[in-house]
């Protein structure tokens, strides 16, 4: 199992519940994927971007870390591109 850190970005303006929803979704697509979330928290709140994002100026940042193995990382992907909540995401292996 590896060490992964997903990061991801969500509209600061958007309601409080959505975003606690968009946040549970995602960490809920790692456990679903056969991962193991280790880690998960709000990283920045209410962030100026230096360019916007589908015409948002402001975002959220979420990190969460987990361990997987290699072949899970697509899976998460597919499911994070479907949330039309989330404006972008990276997943990056840690060290």
């Amino acid at each position: 199992m590896n060490k992964y850190e997903l990061m991801v970005l969500v509209k600061a303006q958007s309601p409080q519940e959505e975003k606690d929803t968009i946040f549970k979704q995602t960490t809920e697509a790692v456990t679903k994927s056969g991962g193991k979330v280790v880690s998960n928290q709000v990283w920045l709140e209410k962030q100026k971007l230096v360019f916007s994002i589908q015409k948002c100026w402001e975002v959220t940042f979420y990190l969460i870390k987990f361990d997987a193995a290699t072949s899970v990382i697509d899976k998460i992907r597919q499911i994070i591109r479907l949330n039309e909540g989330v404006l972008r995401y990276l997943i990056t292996k840690a060290e």
